[in-house]
């Protein structure tokens, strides 16, 4: 069993499309996918909406996606081929929480792909790929924390010369093969070969 986790320094830069290509392009990993995403203070974990509470049952939320045609991030897995696909939830700092589940739904399956940055804290998968934008200043804490460990990136356009980041040094993924994803396209040929071979020498 190997575990491939597909982070990024920002929202909407294509860290779904890098996951649901490599599930498309290895079906016969057969995948489960994860997506985990943590919430700031004032929005519910259990469904992403405003709210004010802070009981136990709100804390962490595992649901797993049955439709492939939802239009949610876990939809496109399942879209993609993957043989399940769960949603993560938790408040932001708690993903400890949610750990010991995680974990024993990463033991249950053939092959595992993450989206997350987060979750390095808690595993070392045997593949990392970061998705970064050069042109997009916010850079998560979460994705500087790791950059380094990243066996590729995924850079979404140009500009990777003078890179809009403040204090993150090009010197993070200087050890990473690089791939380009444009016009939407973010999961290469190249880097699907890339990540059969590091799975291979897994």
């Amino acid at each position: 069993m190997v575990v491939v986790v597909v982070g990024g320094h920002t929202r909407n830069i294509g860290k779904t499309g890098v996951v649901a290509g490599l599930i498309a392009a290895m079906p016969e990993m057969r995948w489960t996918a994860f997506k985990i995403t943590q919430f700031g203070h004032g929005v519910c974990s259990a469904n992403g909406e405003p709210c004010d509470c802070e009981t136990a049952e709100h804390t962490i939320a595992i649901s797993e996606e049955r439709e492939r045609a939802s239009g949610t991030d876990s939809s496109r897995y399942l879209a993609a081929g993957a043989l399940r696909s769960l949603w993560v939830r938790t408040r932001v700092g708690q993903l400890a929480e949610a750990m010991p589940r995680i974990r024993r739904e990463i033991a249950a399956a053939e092959n595992a792909i993450v989206e997350s940055n987060s979750i390095l804290r808690f595993l070392r998968p045997d593949v990392f790929v970061s998705v970064l934008d050069p042109a997009t200043k916010d850079f998560k804490e979460s994705a500087k924390r790791y950059l380094d460990r990243a066996d590729a990136v995924v850079l979404v356009g140009d500009g990777i010369e003078r890179p809009a980041w403040e204090g993150v040094s090009g010197q993070l993924i200087v050890g990473a093969r690089r791939f380009w994803g444009r016009d939407g396209a973010y999961c290469s040929a190249d880097l699907v070969e890339f990540v059969r071979r590091k799975l291979g020498s897994a």
